[in-house]
C-alpha cells in the first residue's frame, strides 16, 4: 500500500511538469491578408491579373471581329452573291466556335496558373509559419477564417509577423504600383 501512495504522489508531483513541457498556446492566422499584403501574394496577384488582362483582350478582339463580320453580312446581304454570303456565315460560325473554345480554355489556364502559384506560395509560406510557431512554442496555429473559428483575439493573431518573415524569407521587393490607366 505504502509503494502504492508513492508511485501516486510522484505520479502527481510529475502530471505538472508534463503538463509544462506540452506547449499549450495557440495562434491563428489570416492567410488571405498574407497572400494580400506579402510580397511575394502582391507579384503573384499582379502576375495573375496581367494573364487575365490579356485574355480578356484576346477575347475582346475576336468579339470585335465576329461584330464586324457580322455587320458586313448584314449590310452586304442584297449586294453578294449566294456563295459569297454562305462563305462569310461560315466564316462567322467558325469565328464563334473559336471564340468559345478560346474562352474555355482561358478560364482552365488561368484557374490552372492561380491553383499553382497558390500551391507555390503555401509550399513558401509553411516553413515560416512552422518555424514561427516552433519559436512562440504554440501548440496550434488555426487558419482563422477556414477552420470553423469563430471568435479569436487579437492577442493571438500572428499573421503581421508571417507577412514580415515571408518577406524575408523570400527575399522580394514589393511590386512596382501599377501605371495609372489613361482615360
Amino acid at each position: 500500500m505504502k509503494k502504492f501512495l508513492v508511485t501516486v504522489a510522484v505520479a502527481a508531483l510529475a502530471a505538472p511538469m508534463f503538463a509544462q513541457s506540452a506547449p499549450s498556446r495557440v495562434a491563428v492566422i489570416d492567410v488571405q491578408k498574407v497572400l494580400q499584403n506579402s510580397n511575394a501574394g502582391k507579384a503573384a496577384t499582379e502576375r495573375l491579373r496581367k494573364m487575365q488582362e490579356d485574355r480578356v483582350a484576346r477575347a475582346s478582339k475576336m468579339e470585335e471581329e465576329m461584330r464586324n463580320l457580322d455587320n458586313e453580312i448584314n449590310t452586304k446581304k442584297l449586294s453578294l452573291s449566294e456563295d459569297k454570303l454562305t462563305d462569310l456565315a461560315k466564316q462567322l460560325s467558325d469565328k464563334k466556335i473559336a471564340a468559345q473554345r478560346f474562352a474555355q480554355d482561358a478560364e482552365r489556364e488561368v484557374t490552372e496558373a492561380r491553383d499553382k502559384t497558390l500551391l507555390e506560395l503555401q509550399n513558401k509560406i509553411l516553413p515560416v509559419i512552422d518555424g514561427i510557431g516552433k519559436e512562440m512554442g504554440l501548440a496550434a496555429i488555426f487558419n482563422k477564417f477556414e477552420s470553423g473559428l469563430v471568435y479569436a483575439s487579437d492577442a493571438i493573431d500572428i499573421t503581421d509577423t508571417v507577412i514580415k518573415r515571408f518577406n524575408d524569407a523570400t527575399g522580394t521587393a514589393a511590386p512596382a504600383a501599377a501605371p495609372a490607366k489613361k482615360p
